[in-house]
């Protein structure tokens, strides 16, 4: 059983029997002698992805949850179902695309990397690599003759996603984008 104070981002604890996985933790420090430091802790519900906000002390338990993490690859859409493959085994596992929505624009087919969550051998849940090559697709041309300044544009990639990308990038090119911040961090 995880004490608050051990909480790190991504690590799934029990909740009034639902798991949950940690998405932010903050450390507030008191201001009077003798007074505990609280964690605010962002949670989200797997099974209804719903956010849960809350406060703990140090020496605060929560629960474990029984979670195996495996290594998958993203295969296909078929309709709203997301699906995964085991990278050792080969067995198939479906998400709806509510469950991953703010994910779904750093996937495409093929993609390795991905780590499934399963709770008694269900996906409740996946996570990211840090980084991900996605291809440029529409953006507007450079402005010839402002090389000076280190100016950005809007680009669409190759999943729909638009970020922000210095000016001298083209469609074609692949790009490196943060999972958890949604930025452009080099060419791909």
């Amino acid at each position: 059983m995880p004490k608050a104070s051990e909480l790190k981002k991504g690590m799934i604890v029990e909740i009034d029997g639902a798991p949950h996985i940690v998405r932010q933790v903050e450390a507030k420090s008191p201001s009077s002698r003798g007074a505990a430091t609280l964690y605010k802790v962002r949670f989200n519900n797997l099974l209804s992805q719903q956010k849960l906000d809350g406060s703990y002390k140090g020496e605060d338990m929560l629960g474990d949850v029984d979670c195996q993490r495996v290594d998958v690859q993203y295969s296909y859409l078929d309709g709203d179902i997301y699906y995964f493959m085991n990278s050792e085994d080969f067995s198939q596992y479906g998400l709806n695309a509510d469950m991953i929505g703010e994910q779904i624009p750093y996937l495409v087919e093929q993609q390795e990397g991905i780590i499934a969550l399963l709770v008694d051998g269900q996906i409740i849940a996946i996570e990211l690599p840090q980084s991900v090559s996605l291809e440029i697709v529409e953006t507007p041309p450079p402005i010839t003759g402002s090389s000076a300044t280190n100016r950005s544009k809007t680009a669409t990639l190759s999943t729909g996603l638009e970020v922000q990308v210095p000016e001298y990038l083209a469609p074609g090119e692949s790009i490196k984008v943060n999972t958890q911040t949604g930025k452009f961090m080099s060419r791909g």
